[in-house]
């Protein structure tokens, strides 16, 4: 097919900004949709029709047109967090063709002399900021999305409860037009009360003494988990997540999360990796959600339920995890039948009943069984000695 839409990036400079290719588009186009602030940008010789997006957004009102000229403004470069990238999950690449102009984020890399390959990027547009805890580290560079002129505050006081309050923010606003404007200083002091809404924030991340920092392997501290006791302790909790082996964009199921630990730093081993934690227990449930905002995944999605019934409808998993409950009839024959082909399952047994079920599972599945110890040194008198906490059996099996 021959493509019907235009997907033209536009920056502040507006029109006098655009290349001879997207005028063409915009030409051409019997209907322009784009936001109100965009649609102003362009001169009023363009005969096209102009329809700002509806509220709440909506692709409607451009698939509905299929087949006819369309074009269609966003942001900079549309497909890097834009509306260019929504429609390329719509309309087939054939039927499209895009016209970039600088992101905000190049914009912003050259104003500050920062390697784009050397920074992370991540967007607070409609997204919490909670996800932000997950990139904090001394030395990190950042580049923030904002997702309006709030967003700088909120970043900065932020930082300071984390003990990132020596790190250096810069505010650029109007990127590229002639309202651009540029604000520095210390999280520690921020004084701004609210940046224009359209801005960039970049951080220059630095710790403080008191700094909470959080290192990418598994295994956090167990004193960073809000929990009741419910908790797969750290050593276990980092054989665990190596068995369960996560993939970029691998869903997992933690059945009778507790604290979700599991699912959390499932969720913290890449940015892709997607988790349902399932839990009935309406005060553990608040420790989930406490746990999976402070440590960086607020995508973590709670389940409120007692397993096996509220497994019922969920998004067949890549790997699943039964902490707790492996005793429980249709458990393990639920959860296994959901996996996918060639998903992991790992349980978790502490008591003689739950390690016998595992057991006897395993002669009908197979699988590798595992007995973990683990012992502290522990004050004596005064001397020490070893205090040994309770044993695991772990069983893990691969699906066929």
């Amino acid at each position: 097919m021959t493509a019907w839409l235009s997907v033209v990036g536009i920056g502040e400079d507006g029109y006098a900004g655009l290349g001879k290719a997207a005028r063409r588009a915009l030409l051409a186009a019997g209907c322009i949709v784009g936001a109100p602030r965009q649609l102003a940008l362009l001169p009023h010789c363009l005969g096209a029709q102009r329809e700002a997006w509806p509220s709440p957004f909506s692709l409607e009102p451009v698939l509905a047109r299929r087949g006819t000229p369309v074009c269609v403004l966003a942001s900079g470069d549309p497909l890097f967090y834009g509306v260019g990238a929504s429609l390329a999950r719509q309309v087939a690449a054939e039927e499209m063709q895009v016209f970039s102009a600088p992101s905000s984020v190049s914009l912003a890399a050259a104003r500050l002399g920062w390697p784009l390959q050397e920074v992370t990027v991540l967007s607070l547009v409609a997204r919490p900021l909670a996800a932000l805890q997950a990139q904090l580290f001394p030395g990190a560079r950042l580049l923030l999305l904002s997702n309006d002129g709030d967003s700088p505050a909120a970043v900065a006081e932020l930082l300071r409860e984390r003990g990132f309050g020596p790190s250096r923010l810069t505010v650029l606003e109007h990127l590229g037009g002639d309202q651009e404007r540029r604000i520095d200083g210390l999280a520690a002091d921020w004084a701004l009360p609210r940046a224009a809404d359209l801005n960039l924030l970049a951080i220059d991340c630095a710790a403080g003494a008191d700094a909470r920092l959080l290192p990418l392997t598994p295994g956090l501290r167990d004193d960073l988990y809000q929990h009741d006791g419910q908790l797969t302790k750290r050593d276990v909790r980092a054989i665990t997540l190596a068995r369960l082996a996560p993939q970029p964009g691998e869903l997992l199921w933690d059945v009778g999360a507790g604290c979700g630990s599991i699912g959390i730093e499932w969720m913290r081993a890449h940015p892709g990796c997607r988790a349902l934690a399932i839990e009935a227990d309406a005060g553990r449930q608040v420790h989930i959600q406490h746990n999976r905002d402070a440590l960086g995944v607020p995508g973590l999605q709670l389940v409120a339920g007692r397993a096996p019934e509220a497994l019922a409808g969920l998004a067949a998993p890549d790997a699943i995890f039964i902490g707790g409950g492996v005793t429980v009839p249709g458990m393990l024959e639920h959860c296994w039948a959901s996996l996918k082909p060639g998903g992991r399952l790992v349980a978790n047994a502490v008591t003689l009943q739950s390690e016998a079920a595992l057991v006897a599972w395993r002669e009908q599945v197979g699988g590798e069984l595992t007995r973990i110890s683990v012992a502290q040194a522990q004050p004596l008198g005064g001397f020490d000695t070893w205090r040994s906490a309770l044993p695991i059996t772990l069983l893990e099996v691969r699906k066929p």
